[in-house]
């Protein structure tokens, strides 16, 4: 029988509860392929070179400190999305747990702002990994090409978005060779950085690691550490890749969960280990200087390491970009697809391919979307295509604080019936979900100053990263009014529920 097409929706917008006839390759991953999926997603490698700069300017030497405290809302929501995904194991995760907590509207958005990110971020991911890729193959030409770099970042995508139509199994095999690459890039220049540093072989500047580092209350100003939170919201951003898989893997209800919150932990230590070696090695103020360019950690490395062992980390690299372009499809396309099948967006988004059991229509319809917005950005000025990556703070913090605020409301009618429950689904989801509340506020702020703008424009009075990310809100409330306009019947006369006592 063909599995071109999801179950009928009902057309109240009930949720399709049919898991089997969903179309999707069950069992297709385990609890490893998921934590693959769920640590590749966040780009480690390529993090670390976008945000480390950023982060020492605003923090100094207290950015592992800066990583600390934005890991903690990180994982007090992560408790949210894996208590979600056990009540509701739908591939939708964010999208459908919100919606069944808080009602339509608000779910849309929530939808929405999942798969916008990925329309944002994926051209400049697969960017990354076009320039360092030439730079590794030795054509420094080419990587200062507009044209060069922004064509193989295009066929990139294609690539990426190829293989995540042709099976969500042959991805993860694909994430876990790419996994090894980083690790062992970013493991052998932490543990050779701090070697040098600690045995004295370090240039000028250069400091030993120190336990002040780690102290948040050393971070001069509030509007300091807060800067620093964004950042590390943008860095661990990414392990709820495993969610939206929770369909297509073995124990579905409680395996996607439990590596969503084992990546972020991994992630932690990859940071801090790696954060502390390059500010040891470096210095602060040569780094704040230095990192202000992604590609810093090449020559750092080469510095490092020396040749042909750098090349170790410029192959890290890309491979952690490339990783994070594939694994960032991902979530849009299953969010795009139980939208599609419960009439939140067109049918054609729900289709399921019949031999690939992937959703391909939405599959390649994230990545043409991710392409429409990457070339002509890129093309009108490389800040404006900086400035969209920092909106999406604001789209992130946006969509994990609604599914944090979803959890005791989903959960509300069990809270009262032990402690541990209470802890569990009421009191840990909340205060993560407050805290990304004020990182949202405070980065609104924040990016609404034209000065935080790599363009340094004002646009209607703001920053162009604040209008931005407002903007891609505001666009997908204006699609929510049309698709309700044209369906008044359907998903929209959805009520909010609770799961029962």
């Amino acid at each position: 029988m063909s599995v071109s097409s999801p179950p009928a929706d009902p057309g109240d917008g009930t949720p399709v509860r049919d898991r089997a006839r969903s179309g999707l390759q069950p069992d297709a991953l385990g609890f490893g392929g998921g934590l693959v999926i769920a640590f590749a997603s966040a780009a480690p490698a390529y993090s670390l070179a976008a945000a480390l700069g950023p982060l020492v300017v605003a923090v100094g030497v207290q950015a592992p400190a800066a990583l600390l405290v934005s890991f903690v809302p990180m994982l007090l929501v992560a408790s949210a999305f894996a208590a979600l995904n056990r009540a509701d194991p739908d591939c939708g995760a964010t999208f459908t747990w919100v919606t069944r907590a808080m009602g339509p509207v608000v779910g849309w958005l929530a939808g929405w702002a999942v798969c916008a990110t990925g329309v944002l971020v994926i051209g400049s991911l697969a960017e990354v990994a076009s320039r360092y890729a030439l730079l590794l193959v030795g054509l420094e030409g080419a990587a200062g090409s507009r044209g060069a770099v922004t064509g193989l970042a295009v066929a990139l995508i294609a690539l990426m978005t190829a293989l995540c139509v042709y099976g969500t199994e042959a991805s993860a095999r694909v994430q876990q060779a790419m996994l090894v690459v980083q690790a062992g890039g970013l493991g052998l220049l932490a543990v050779v950085a701090l070697t040098r540093t600690l045995g004295g072989d370090a240039p000028a500047g250069s400091e030993a690691p120190s336990a002040a580092w780690f102290s948040p209350f050393a971070v001069e100003g509030s509007g300091a550490l807060v800067a620093g939170l964004l950042i590390g919201v943008f860095i661990y951003w990414g392990w709820e890749s495993a969610l939206n898989l929770n369909e297509e893997t073995s124990d579905g209800a409680r395996a996607p969960g439990r590596a969503g919150t084992a990546a972020t932990a991994i992630l932690l230590a990859t940071y801090l280990v790696v954060t502390v070696a390059v500010i040891a090695y470096v210095g602060p103020q040569r780094l704040a200087v230095t990192a202000a360019d992604e590609s810093f950690l090449g020559p750092l490395a080469r510095e490092v390491l020396g040749s042909p062992l750098d090349l170790l980390v410029l192959l890290a690299l890309v491979t952690s970009a490339l990783a994070s372009t594939q694994t960032t499809v991902l979530p849009g396309s299953r969010t795009a697809l139980s939208m599609a099948r419960v009439g939140a967006l067109p049918a054609a988004l729900g289709r399921v391919h019949p031999r690939f059991r992937t959703p391909h229509v939405a599959t390649v319809a994230i990545g043409v979307l991710a392409v429409a917005w990457y070339v002509p950005t890129s093309f009108l000025s490389e800040r404006l295509l900086t400035d969209s990556v920092a909106a999406l703070a604001l789209l992130i913090a946006f969509y994990y604080a609604l599914t944090g605020f979803a959890c005791p409301i989903l959960y509300r009618r069990r809270l009262r019936r032990s402690v541990r429950e209470l802890l569990l689904y009421g009191i840990v989801p909340t205060f993560g979900a407050l805290a990304l509340s004020y990182v949202l506020v405070r980065a609104l702020l924040l990016l609404a100053d034209p000065a935080e703008s790599e363009l340094g424009e004002t646009w209607v009075g703001l920053g162009a990263p604040a209008v931005l990310g407002l903007g891609f809100l505001l666009s997908g409330a204006v699609l929510m009014i049309v698709w309700w306009a044209a369906r008044p019947a359907g998903f929209f006369r959805r009520r909010p529920e609770a799961l029962p006592g």
